[in-house]
Protein backbone atom coordinates (compact mmCIF):
# COMPACT_ATOMS: atom_id res chain seq x y z
CA UNK A 1 0.00 0.00 0.00
CA UNK A 2 1.71 3.70 -1.34
CA UNK A 3 1.87 6.18 1.60
CA UNK A 4 -0.93 8.24 -0.12
CA UNK A 5 -3.98 5.33 0.01
CA UNK A 6 -2.59 4.81 3.46
CA UNK A 7 -2.81 8.48 4.53
CA UNK A 8 -6.57 8.35 2.01
CA UNK A 9 -8.13 5.17 4.36
CA UNK A 10 -6.84 6.65 7.71
CA UNK A 11 -8.33 10.06 6.59
CA UNK A 12 -11.67 8.35 5.58
CA UNK A 13 -12.31 6.41 9.12
CA UNK A 14 -12.48 10.17 10.63
CA UNK A 15 -14.46 11.29 7.75
CA UNK A 16 -17.13 8.06 8.19
CA UNK A 17 -16.81 9.40 12.25
CA UNK A 18 -17.23 12.98 12.19
CA UNK A 19 -20.26 12.75 9.24
CA UNK A 20 -22.23 9.67 10.78
CA UNK A 21 -25.19 12.33 11.17
CA UNK A 22 -25.32 13.21 7.79
CA UNK A 23 -25.89 10.00 6.56
CA UNK A 24 -27.72 10.24 3.30
CA UNK A 25 -31.14 8.01 2.76
CA UNK A 26 -33.44 10.14 1.27
CA UNK A 27 -32.81 13.98 -0.06
CA UNK A 28 -34.41 16.02 2.97
CA UNK A 29 -34.90 14.27 6.41
CA UNK A 30 -36.41 17.00 8.38
CA UNK A 31 -37.68 16.05 12.08
CA UNK A 32 -41.50 16.35 11.34
CA UNK A 33 -41.45 13.41 9.19
CA UNK A 34 -40.98 9.96 8.83
CA UNK A 35 -40.20 10.01 5.40
CA UNK A 36 -38.17 6.25 4.80
CA UNK A 37 -38.09 2.72 6.09
CA UNK A 38 -36.09 2.99 9.59
CA UNK A 39 -36.43 6.54 10.02
CA UNK A 40 -35.05 10.31 8.70
CA UNK A 41 -31.71 8.63 8.12
CA UNK A 42 -32.72 4.92 7.46
CA UNK A 43 -30.60 3.77 10.48
CA UNK A 44 -33.25 3.24 12.82
CA UNK A 45 -33.60 5.73 15.17
CA UNK A 46 -36.32 8.43 15.80
CA UNK A 47 -35.40 11.97 16.02
CA UNK A 48 -34.55 13.21 19.32
CA UNK A 49 -37.51 15.36 19.21
CA UNK A 50 -39.28 12.30 19.31
CA UNK A 51 -40.81 11.94 23.08
CA UNK A 52 -43.18 10.61 25.69
CA UNK A 53 -43.74 7.75 23.61
CA UNK A 54 -46.10 4.70 25.41
CA UNK A 55 -43.94 1.87 26.87
CA UNK A 56 -47.35 0.37 26.85
CA UNK A 57 -50.12 -0.43 25.00
CA UNK A 58 -53.01 -3.20 23.89
CA UNK A 59 -55.98 -3.09 21.65
CA UNK A 60 -57.59 -0.71 24.26
CA UNK A 61 -55.34 1.32 26.04
CA UNK A 62 -53.30 3.78 24.58
CA UNK A 63 -54.33 3.45 21.10
CA UNK A 64 -55.47 6.69 19.85
CA UNK A 65 -57.11 4.99 16.34
CA UNK A 66 -57.09 1.97 14.86
CA UNK A 67 -57.36 1.81 11.00
CA UNK A 68 -58.39 -1.62 8.72
CA UNK A 69 -56.39 -1.73 6.21
CA UNK A 70 -57.63 -3.78 2.22
CA UNK A 71 -55.00 -6.03 0.81
CA UNK A 72 -51.72 -7.50 2.11
CA UNK A 73 -48.58 -5.34 2.74
CA UNK A 74 -45.07 -5.55 4.82
CA UNK A 75 -44.25 -2.42 3.80
CA UNK A 76 -43.82 0.07 6.39
CA UNK A 77 -45.69 3.79 6.72
CA UNK A 78 -43.97 6.78 6.22
CA UNK A 79 -44.60 9.61 7.10
CA UNK A 80 -45.66 13.56 5.92
CA UNK A 81 -46.59 16.58 7.96
CA UNK A 82 -50.19 15.27 7.53
CA UNK A 83 -51.04 12.41 6.40
CA UNK A 84 -48.92 8.05 6.83
CA UNK A 85 -47.93 6.93 3.70
CA UNK A 86 -48.44 2.75 3.26
CA UNK A 87 -48.80 0.29 0.41
CA UNK A 88 -50.69 -2.61 -0.22
CA UNK A 89 -51.06 -5.34 -2.36
CA UNK A 90 -54.87 -6.83 -3.13
CA UNK A 91 -54.89 -10.18 -4.79
CA UNK A 92 -57.58 -12.58 -6.60
CA UNK A 93 -57.40 -15.97 -5.23
CA UNK A 94 -56.26 -18.54 -8.00
CA UNK A 95 -58.51 -21.21 -8.08
CA UNK A 96 -56.79 -24.96 -8.17
CA UNK A 97 -56.08 -25.44 -11.95
CA UNK A 98 -54.10 -21.84 -11.28
CA UNK A 99 -52.34 -22.93 -8.44
CA UNK A 100 -51.30 -26.15 -9.57
CA UNK A 101 -50.06 -24.41 -13.02
CA UNK A 102 -47.97 -21.83 -10.83
CA UNK A 103 -46.30 -23.57 -8.51
CA UNK A 104 -45.38 -26.59 -11.44
CA UNK A 105 -43.90 -22.96 -12.99
CA UNK A 106 -42.23 -22.00 -9.71
CA UNK A 107 -38.43 -22.99 -9.54
CA UNK A 108 -38.53 -22.08 -5.78
CA UNK A 109 -37.99 -25.10 -3.05
CA UNK A 110 -39.71 -23.16 -0.41
CA UNK A 111 -43.39 -22.94 -0.27
CA UNK A 112 -44.69 -20.46 -2.41
CA UNK A 113 -48.52 -19.03 -3.35
CA UNK A 114 -49.77 -18.47 -6.08
CA UNK A 115 -52.97 -15.62 -6.99
CA UNK A 116 -54.43 -15.25 -10.26
CA UNK A 117 -54.18 -11.54 -10.19
CA UNK A 118 -52.52 -8.72 -7.80
CA UNK A 119 -53.06 -4.80 -7.82
CA UNK A 120 -50.87 -2.49 -6.22
CA UNK A 121 -52.05 0.35 -3.96
CA UNK A 122 -50.75 3.47 -2.40
CA UNK A 123 -52.82 4.67 0.45
CA UNK A 124 -53.03 7.62 3.01
CA UNK A 125 -54.19 7.67 5.93
CA UNK A 126 -54.92 11.18 7.87
CA UNK A 127 -52.38 11.39 11.20
CA UNK A 128 -55.14 13.19 13.25
CA UNK A 129 -58.31 11.42 12.55
CA UNK A 130 -57.09 8.16 11.27
CA UNK A 131 -59.30 8.16 8.10
CA UNK A 132 -58.04 6.53 4.55
CA UNK A 133 -58.05 9.90 2.47
CA UNK A 134 -56.33 8.45 -0.47
CA UNK A 135 -56.04 5.66 -2.31
CA UNK A 136 -54.61 4.91 -5.57
CA UNK A 137 -54.65 2.15 -7.68
CA UNK A 138 -50.38 1.83 -9.45
CA UNK A 139 -50.38 -1.38 -11.12
CA UNK A 140 -52.50 -4.93 -11.84
CA UNK A 141 -50.54 -7.80 -12.56
CA UNK A 142 -51.73 -10.86 -14.12
CA UNK A 143 -50.60 -14.20 -13.16
CA UNK A 144 -47.95 -12.51 -10.82
CA UNK A 145 -44.70 -14.91 -10.01
CA UNK A 146 -45.34 -17.32 -7.01
CA UNK A 147 -44.59 -15.73 -3.90
CA UNK A 148 -43.19 -17.29 -0.47
CA UNK A 149 -45.87 -17.70 1.91
CA UNK A 150 -43.73 -15.30 4.32
CA UNK A 151 -43.52 -12.29 1.96
CA UNK A 152 -46.33 -10.09 0.18
CA UNK A 153 -46.47 -8.65 -3.13
CA UNK A 154 -45.91 -5.36 -1.28
CA UNK A 155 -42.73 -5.35 0.95
CA UNK A 156 -40.22 -2.60 0.12
CA UNK A 157 -41.34 0.55 1.39
CA UNK A 158 -41.83 3.60 0.36
CA UNK A 159 -40.09 7.12 0.57
CA UNK A 160 -41.06 10.56 0.87
CA UNK A 161 -39.23 13.65 -0.33
CA UNK A 162 -40.31 17.26 -1.52
CA UNK A 163 -44.32 16.59 -2.13
CA UNK A 164 -43.47 13.64 -3.71
CA UNK A 165 -43.98 9.33 -3.20
CA UNK A 166 -42.16 7.07 -4.77
CA UNK A 167 -43.34 3.37 -4.28
CA UNK A 168 -41.36 0.20 -5.84
CA UNK A 169 -42.34 -2.81 -6.28
CA UNK A 170 -39.74 -4.52 -7.55
CA UNK A 171 -40.11 -6.72 -11.06
CA UNK A 172 -43.86 -5.27 -11.24
CA UNK A 173 -43.13 -1.36 -11.49
CA UNK A 174 -41.99 1.72 -9.71
CA UNK A 175 -44.46 4.96 -9.49
CA UNK A 176 -44.04 8.11 -8.33
CA UNK A 177 -47.47 10.93 -6.68
CA UNK A 178 -48.00 13.83 -5.81
CA UNK A 179 -48.71 14.00 -2.27
CA UNK A 180 -51.19 17.10 -2.24
CA UNK A 181 -52.82 15.90 -5.22
CA UNK A 182 -52.38 11.83 -5.08
CA UNK A 183 -52.26 12.14 -8.39
CA UNK A 184 -49.93 9.65 -10.53
CA UNK A 185 -47.07 11.63 -12.10
CA UNK A 186 -44.56 8.48 -13.18
CA UNK A 187 -44.62 5.07 -13.50
CA UNK A 188 -41.72 2.60 -14.50
CA UNK A 189 -41.89 -0.81 -15.67
CA UNK A 190 -38.14 -1.30 -17.26
CA UNK A 191 -36.56 -2.80 -14.12
CA UNK A 192 -37.59 -6.79 -14.78
CA UNK A 193 -36.25 -9.67 -12.86
CA UNK A 194 -36.88 -12.78 -11.20
CA UNK A 195 -37.49 -12.48 -7.62
CA UNK A 196 -38.33 -16.12 -6.81
CA UNK A 197 -39.75 -15.30 -3.45
CA UNK A 198 -41.23 -12.05 -4.54
CA UNK A 199 -40.23 -8.35 -4.23
CA UNK A 200 -38.16 -7.06 -1.06
CA UNK A 201 -36.20 -4.28 -1.64
CA UNK A 202 -36.66 -0.94 -0.40
CA UNK A 203 -34.93 1.75 -2.53
CA UNK A 204 -33.14 5.02 -1.49
CA UNK A 205 -33.18 8.29 -2.62
CA UNK A 206 -29.77 10.30 -3.21
CA UNK A 207 -30.15 13.97 -4.53
CA UNK A 208 -32.31 13.60 -8.15
CA UNK A 209 -32.04 9.50 -8.15
CA UNK A 210 -33.53 6.76 -6.83
CA UNK A 211 -31.63 4.01 -6.05
CA UNK A 212 -32.81 0.49 -6.57
CA UNK A 213 -31.16 -3.48 -6.06
CA UNK A 214 -32.42 -6.02 -8.78
CA UNK A 215 -30.67 -8.74 -7.51
CA UNK A 216 -32.81 -11.63 -8.97
CA UNK A 217 -32.19 -15.42 -9.42
CA UNK A 218 -31.82 -14.89 -13.23
CA UNK A 219 -30.01 -11.39 -13.10
CA UNK A 220 -28.43 -9.23 -10.77
CA UNK A 221 -27.91 -5.26 -10.85
CA UNK A 222 -28.20 -2.13 -9.66
CA UNK A 223 -30.28 0.60 -11.13
CA UNK A 224 -31.23 4.33 -10.93
CA UNK A 225 -34.20 6.40 -11.75
CA UNK A 226 -34.08 10.19 -12.66
CA UNK A 227 -36.72 11.18 -9.48
CA UNK A 228 -38.08 13.35 -11.27
CA UNK A 229 -38.96 11.57 -14.52
CA UNK A 230 -38.68 7.98 -14.02
CA UNK A 231 -36.11 7.40 -16.94
CA UNK A 232 -33.54 4.49 -15.90
CA UNK A 233 -30.28 7.60 -15.06
CA UNK A 234 -27.81 4.02 -14.72
CA UNK A 235 -27.70 0.90 -14.60
CA UNK A 236 -24.81 -1.60 -13.28
CA UNK A 237 -24.40 -5.55 -13.75
CA UNK A 238 -22.90 -7.14 -10.34
CA UNK A 239 -19.82 -7.98 -10.79
CA UNK A 240 -18.79 -10.69 -8.00
CA UNK A 241 -18.91 -14.24 -9.17
CA UNK A 242 -21.83 -16.57 -7.92
CA UNK A 243 -23.02 -19.73 -7.09
CA UNK A 244 -24.16 -21.51 -10.38
CA UNK A 245 -27.73 -22.68 -8.15
CA UNK A 246 -30.29 -19.05 -9.27
CA UNK A 247 -31.45 -19.63 -5.61
CA UNK A 248 -28.21 -18.13 -4.23
CA UNK A 249 -27.99 -15.60 -6.35
CA UNK A 250 -30.90 -13.42 -5.24
CA UNK A 251 -30.96 -11.20 -2.43
CA UNK A 252 -33.83 -8.16 -1.55
CA UNK A 253 -31.46 -5.88 0.51
CA UNK A 254 -31.68 -1.87 0.54
CA UNK A 255 -28.50 0.10 0.20
CA UNK A 256 -27.02 2.68 2.71
CA UNK A 257 -25.27 5.98 1.11
CA UNK A 258 -22.49 6.88 3.65
CA UNK A 259 -20.24 9.76 3.15
CA UNK A 260 -16.23 8.55 2.91
CA UNK A 261 -13.37 10.42 1.74
CA UNK A 262 -14.60 13.68 0.71
CA UNK A 263 -17.77 11.72 -1.63
CA UNK A 264 -20.89 9.87 -1.16
CA UNK A 265 -20.66 5.85 -1.17
CA UNK A 266 -23.48 3.94 -2.03
CA UNK A 267 -23.23 0.03 0.64
CA UNK A 268 -24.71 -2.26 -1.01
CA UNK A 269 -25.42 -5.61 0.15
CA UNK A 270 -25.45 -8.69 -2.67
CA UNK A 271 -25.79 -11.85 -2.49
CA UNK A 272 -22.26 -13.49 -1.56
CA UNK A 273 -20.64 -9.61 -1.73
CA UNK A 274 -20.77 -6.17 -0.75
CA UNK A 275 -20.21 -3.54 -3.22
CA UNK A 276 -19.27 0.36 -2.70
CA UNK A 277 -20.84 2.48 -5.88
CA UNK A 278 -20.58 6.02 -7.16
CA UNK A 279 -24.44 6.45 -6.51
CA UNK A 280 -23.75 9.69 -9.03
CA UNK A 281 -23.02 7.31 -12.27
CA UNK A 282 -23.49 2.90 -10.76
CA UNK A 283 -19.69 2.99 -11.08
CA UNK A 284 -18.19 0.18 -9.21
CA UNK A 285 -15.79 1.92 -6.78
CA UNK A 286 -15.31 -1.88 -4.65
CA UNK A 287 -16.73 -4.97 -3.58
CA UNK A 288 -15.84 -7.47 -0.51
CA UNK A 289 -16.47 -11.23 -0.60
CA UNK A 290 -18.45 -11.83 2.80
CA UNK A 291 -16.13 -15.29 3.00
CA UNK A 292 -18.97 -17.48 3.58
CA UNK A 293 -22.41 -18.43 1.68
CA UNK A 294 -24.53 -15.55 1.94
CA UNK A 295 -27.75 -15.03 -0.50
CA UNK A 296 -31.43 -13.56 0.14
CA UNK A 297 -30.12 -10.76 1.81
CA UNK A 298 -32.94 -8.81 3.92
CA UNK A 299 -31.45 -6.75 6.67
CA UNK A 300 -30.48 -3.18 6.26
CA UNK A 301 -26.98 -2.43 6.50
CA UNK A 302 -26.10 0.33 9.81
CA UNK A 303 -23.52 2.65 10.48
CA UNK A 304 -21.36 3.98 13.15
CA UNK A 305 -18.02 4.33 15.01
CA UNK A 306 -16.38 4.63 10.93
CA UNK A 307 -17.67 0.94 10.41
CA UNK A 308 -20.61 -0.55 8.36
CA UNK A 309 -22.53 -3.31 10.52
CA UNK A 310 -24.55 -5.55 7.92
CA UNK A 311 -25.69 -9.79 7.78
CA UNK A 312 -24.75 -11.91 5.09
CA UNK A 313 -28.14 -13.07 4.56
CA UNK A 314 -29.76 -16.88 4.88
CA UNK A 315 -28.23 -20.59 5.89
CA UNK A 316 -25.86 -19.83 8.00
CA UNK A 317 -25.61 -16.04 8.58
CA UNK A 318 -23.03 -13.89 10.00
CA UNK A 319 -23.07 -10.28 11.26
CA UNK A 320 -19.69 -8.48 9.77
CA UNK A 321 -18.24 -5.09 10.85
CA UNK A 322 -16.81 -3.50 8.18
CA UNK A 323 -14.40 -0.16 7.39
CA UNK A 324 -15.79 0.62 4.17
CA UNK A 325 -13.57 1.32 1.70
CA UNK A 326 -12.66 3.70 -1.04
CA UNK A 327 -11.86 3.97 -4.65
CA UNK A 328 -10.38 0.40 -5.89
CA UNK A 329 -9.53 -0.54 -2.40
CA UNK A 330 -11.42 -3.43 -0.77
CA UNK A 331 -13.02 -2.91 2.50
CA UNK A 332 -11.65 -4.31 5.81
CA UNK A 333 -13.29 -7.26 7.88
CA UNK A 334 -12.96 -5.83 11.48
CA UNK A 335 -15.01 -8.51 13.09
CA UNK A 336 -17.50 -10.97 11.89
CA UNK A 337 -19.95 -12.43 14.79
CA UNK A 338 -22.22 -15.81 13.78
CA UNK A 339 -24.25 -15.58 17.03
CA UNK A 340 -27.40 -14.07 16.98
CA UNK A 341 -27.12 -12.59 13.26
CA UNK A 342 -30.52 -11.76 11.63
CA UNK A 343 -31.44 -13.14 8.25
CA UNK A 344 -34.29 -10.42 8.06
CA UNK A 345 -34.40 -8.13 10.96
CA UNK A 346 -31.98 -5.37 10.03
CA UNK A 347 -29.60 -4.74 13.28
CA UNK A 348 -29.50 -0.84 15.23
CA UNK A 349 -26.73 0.41 16.52
CA UNK A 350 -26.98 2.67 20.22
CA UNK A 351 -24.18 4.21 21.61
CA UNK A 352 -21.57 1.54 21.76
CA UNK A 353 -23.62 -1.55 20.95
CA UNK A 354 -25.29 -3.40 18.57
CA UNK A 355 -28.59 -4.66 18.92
CA UNK A 356 -29.74 -8.03 16.94
CA UNK A 357 -33.02 -9.67 17.03
CA UNK A 358 -33.22 -12.68 14.78
CA UNK A 359 -35.86 -14.16 12.71
CA UNK A 360 -36.18 -16.73 16.09
CA UNK A 361 -36.95 -14.62 18.55
CA UNK A 362 -33.43 -14.66 20.09
CA UNK A 363 -32.07 -10.47 21.27
CA UNK A 364 -28.76 -10.09 20.98
CA UNK A 365 -26.14 -7.44 22.57
CA UNK A 366 -22.98 -7.10 20.49
CA UNK A 367 -19.76 -4.83 21.61
CA UNK A 368 -19.88 -2.52 18.03
CA UNK A 369 -15.74 -2.31 18.38
CA UNK A 370 -15.09 -6.10 19.29
CA UNK A 371 -18.10 -7.91 18.00
CA UNK A 372 -18.28 -9.97 21.02
CA UNK A 373 -21.09 -10.71 22.64
CA UNK A 374 -22.85 -8.58 25.83
CA UNK A 375 -25.79 -10.32 26.49
CA UNK A 376 -28.55 -12.91 24.69
CA UNK A 377 -32.13 -13.43 25.65
CA UNK A 378 -34.76 -15.32 24.26
CA UNK A 379 -37.79 -13.01 23.41
CA UNK A 380 -40.30 -15.57 22.14
CA UNK A 381 -41.85 -15.78 18.79
CA UNK A 382 -40.63 -15.08 15.05
CA UNK A 383 -39.42 -11.83 13.78
CA UNK A 384 -39.48 -10.07 10.46
CA UNK A 385 -39.74 -6.36 11.95
CA UNK A 386 -36.50 -4.53 12.33
CA UNK A 387 -36.14 -2.96 15.85
CA UNK A 388 -36.50 0.55 16.31
CA UNK A 389 -35.16 2.91 18.87
CA UNK A 390 -36.85 6.02 20.22
CA UNK A 391 -37.47 7.81 23.28
CA UNK A 392 -34.35 6.05 24.93
CA UNK A 393 -35.54 2.32 24.27
CA UNK A 394 -35.91 -0.09 21.90
CA UNK A 395 -38.84 -1.14 20.12
CA UNK A 396 -39.53 -4.43 18.07
CA UNK A 397 -42.48 -6.62 17.27
CA UNK A 398 -42.91 -10.18 16.10
CA UNK A 399 -44.93 -11.85 13.88
CA UNK A 400 -47.64 -12.94 17.03
CA UNK A 401 -48.60 -8.96 16.97
CA UNK A 402 -46.39 -8.53 20.60
CA UNK A 403 -43.94 -5.85 20.83
CA UNK A 404 -41.45 -5.74 23.19
CA UNK A 405 -39.56 -2.98 24.76
CA UNK A 406 -36.12 -3.31 25.55
CA UNK A 407 -33.88 -0.79 27.75
CA UNK A 408 -31.12 0.05 25.30
CA UNK A 409 -27.58 -1.23 28.44
CA UNK A 410 -24.96 -3.59 28.21
CA UNK A 411 -27.74 -5.38 30.93
CA UNK A 412 -30.85 -6.79 29.38
CA UNK A 413 -33.45 -5.26 30.69
CA UNK A 414 -36.91 -5.91 29.50
CA UNK A 415 -39.28 -3.00 30.11
CA UNK A 416 -42.62 -4.33 28.62
CA UNK A 417 -44.27 -6.59 26.01
CA UNK A 418 -47.45 -5.26 24.53
CA UNK A 419 -49.76 -7.43 22.42
CA UNK A 420 -52.14 -6.45 19.59
CA UNK A 421 -54.74 -8.33 17.12
CA UNK A 422 -52.41 -9.63 13.99
CA UNK A 423 -48.78 -10.24 12.86
CA UNK A 424 -46.19 -7.51 12.60
CA UNK A 425 -44.04 -7.87 9.47
CA UNK A 426 -43.43 -3.91 8.81
CA UNK A 427 -41.36 -1.85 11.30
CA UNK A 428 -43.04 1.22 13.03
CA UNK A 429 -42.17 4.66 12.82
CA UNK A 430 -42.50 7.37 15.72
CA UNK A 431 -42.75 11.22 15.54
CA UNK A 432 -43.98 13.84 18.00
CA UNK A 433 -45.81 11.41 21.23
CA UNK A 434 -46.75 8.71 18.63
CA UNK A 435 -45.61 5.01 17.49
CA UNK A 436 -47.52 4.49 13.95
CA UNK A 437 -47.46 0.37 13.80
CA UNK A 438 -48.93 -1.60 11.02
CA UNK A 439 -50.27 -5.16 11.41
CA UNK A 440 -51.01 -7.60 8.68
CA UNK A 441 -54.88 -6.35 9.88
CA UNK A 442 -54.80 -2.82 10.59
CA UNK A 443 -52.61 0.34 11.31
CA UNK A 444 -52.40 1.85 14.99
CA UNK A 445 -51.57 5.29 16.34
CA UNK A 446 -50.03 4.69 19.33
CA UNK A 447 -50.75 7.72 21.98
CA UNK A 448 -50.87 8.29 25.53
CA UNK A 449 -54.49 8.51 26.24
CA UNK A 450 -54.00 9.27 29.99
CA UNK A 451 -52.97 13.18 29.92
Amino acid sequence: MSPSQENWIVGSRVIIVAMLACVCGTGVARSDTWPQWRGPEGQGHAAATTRDLPLTWSETANVAWKTPLAGRGWSSPVLDDRHVWLTAAIETAANDVEKAEGLASSKNSQPVEVVRSVTMHAFAVDRESGRIVHDVELFTVQKPQPIHKLNSFASPSPLLDSGRLYCHFGDYGTACLDTASAQVLWVNRDLRLDHMNGPGSTPVLWHDKLVIHCDGSDVQYIAALDAASGAVAWRTPRSGELRDDPDLKKAYGTPLVLPIGGRDVLISPGADWVYGYDPENGRELWRRSYGVLGFSIVPRPVAAHGLVFMSTGFMKPEMLALRPGMDGVEPEIVWRQPRGAPTMPSPLVVGDEVYLVNDKGVATCLDALTGEVVWSERLGGNFSSSPLFADGRIYVGNRDGATFVIKPSRTFELLATNQLEGEIFATPAALGRAIYLRTDEALYRLEKQDR
